[in-house]
């Protein structure tokens, strides 16, 4: 059996794995800027071809690994490392789509992204349509216009626990011949897997749980390998039309792995968003105990939610495990292994309660990250959700005194235990 039919956790560790003259089993660390030739010939077929390795921007084997080891735990034909997770969607979004196009997104997304489509993207003439709800096809639908280029969404939202219907927005995304793009950083792909679920992208802020330990940065783009320019190609005239001087287009050479070759080949290194290989290597090593965390990170979050559901000075709590969620029977559906371990939880006592929670915490750690194997605490409110206007907020289930946690490995005890104590401090407070 090789690694690539093997089982996820058998995956995750195997898929990187490589035959180097040292035969070295942990992922060797090429920390260099660039690559020798063997001769004059060499050089030559490595820019016109693109094989080998001349140079880190373009490619480098420590990132190559990783790649290969990502792409096969999210059942994708090819993988792109890059240098953040907003790279990562950049980068996605701009081997897709160009001066004049239009893309339609879901309301519920970071705000870092959203502040991408809306500030940067615009200003390169690309303008974006946000969907409030994201569960209706017929939503999705009316958004698309001719210049639609691409749907973009998140398997589980940041903050709130938005769940996306995966298989019917990749159904109403194919009906245009445009691929769905979903960030799937959240719910990693030990939870749900889109691209077996329709979705044509993958992309993923491998800073989060890919690598785990909250100590670099990166990201990832993942393409299913089923570009058809048949179907799509007059939605991507830039992969299917002859390149400069009349070359072979991106998909006459690489064929349904023309979308992931063209942000290789003409995105990602153009726009500088390659990835340091130390950073590679670490990313890599985090994935190999992805299932294991995410699994514990998991069962955590569930048992830390329905006690934090029960407590008489907590409001709600948005976590798509508990049945009172709105979307917990489309979460059932989709995420297999747990229903991830970020989520909101509002406090009675509005932004003072709020305040003094997050001035409390012992084991939870107050900063802006999630995903890490610690666990974390943050005030949407004031922080990441800040740009947007008072009635936006509302409307994504952010109020004062909401708080985003990221429940990390520590013993559940010790968890319960630092936030019972911290809710009877903020108690007293407040009163």
């Amino acid at each position: 059996m090789t690694a690539d039919h093997a089982r996820f956790a058998t995956r995750a560790v195997h898929a990187a794995r490589t035959r180097d003259s040292a035969a070295a089993r942990a992922t060797p660390i090429y920390l260099t800027a660039g690559f020798e030739f063997d001769d004059f010939d060499h050089a030559a077929d490595h820019f016109g071809t693109g094989a080998g390795f001349g140079y880190t921007r373009t490619g480098n084997p420590t990132v190559r690994a990783v790649e290969r080891q990502i792409a096969a735990l999210e059942s994708g034909a090819d993988a792109l490392l890059v240098a953040s997770g907003q790279a990562a969607v950049v980068t996605a979004l701009l081997t897709v789509a160009g001066a004049g196009d239009h893309i339609v997104s879901s309301t519920h997304i970071y705000e870092g992204s959203r502040g991408l489509f809306l500030d940067n993207l615009s200003r390169l003439g690309i303008e974006t349509t946000f969907v409030d709800d994201i569960a209706d096809p017929d939503a999705w639908r009316a958004a698309i216009r001719p210049n639609t280029r691409a749907l973009f969404a998140e398997s589980i939202a940041n903050a709130r626990n938005d769940i996306l219907d995966i298989a019917v927005v990749s159904a109403v995304a194919d009906e245009s011949a445009i691929p769905l793009i979903v960030d799937n950083t959240l719910a990693t792909p030990f939870l749900v897997r889109p691209l077996e679920h329709g979705a044509a992208i993958v992309v993923h802020s491998a800073s989060k749980f890919l690598a785990g330990h909250g100590s670099v940065l990166g990201g990832v783009i993942v393409d299913d390998g089923r570009f058809d320019p048949a179907v799509a190609g007059h939605n991507a005239p830039h992969l299917v039309l002859p390149g400069r001087n009349g070359e072979p287009s991106v998909a006459a050479r690489h064929g349904g792995n023309a979308r992931i070759a063209y942000a290789r080949e003409s995105v990602a290194p153009r726009f500088g968003a390659s990835p340091s290989p130390l950073n590679a290597f670490l990313i890599g090593q985090g994935v190999e105990t992805l299932g294991l965390r995410v699994e514990r990170q998991s069962r955590n979050a569930q048992a830390v939610a329905e006690w934090l559901s029960q407590h008489p000075d907590v409001e709600r709590v948005d976590y798509a495990g508990l049945p009172t969620h709105p979307d917990h029977a489309t979460a059932a559906r989709y995420l297999q292994g747990g229903f991830g371990s970020i989520f909101t939880v509002t406090l009675r006592g509005g932004l003072p309660a709020a305040r003094d929670f997050v001035e409390s915490v012992g084991v939870f750690i107050h900063m802006t990250h999630i995903g890490d194997v610690r666990s974390l605490v943050l005030h949407p409110g004031t922080t990441s959700h800040s740009h947007r206007t008072e009635d936006e907020r509302l409307a994504l289930g952010v109020h004062p005194g909401t708080l985003r946690l990221s429940i990390g490995i520590e013993d559940i005890d010790d968890l319960i235990a630092d936030l019972s104590r911290v809710l009877e401090t903020v108690r007293e407070v407040v009163a």
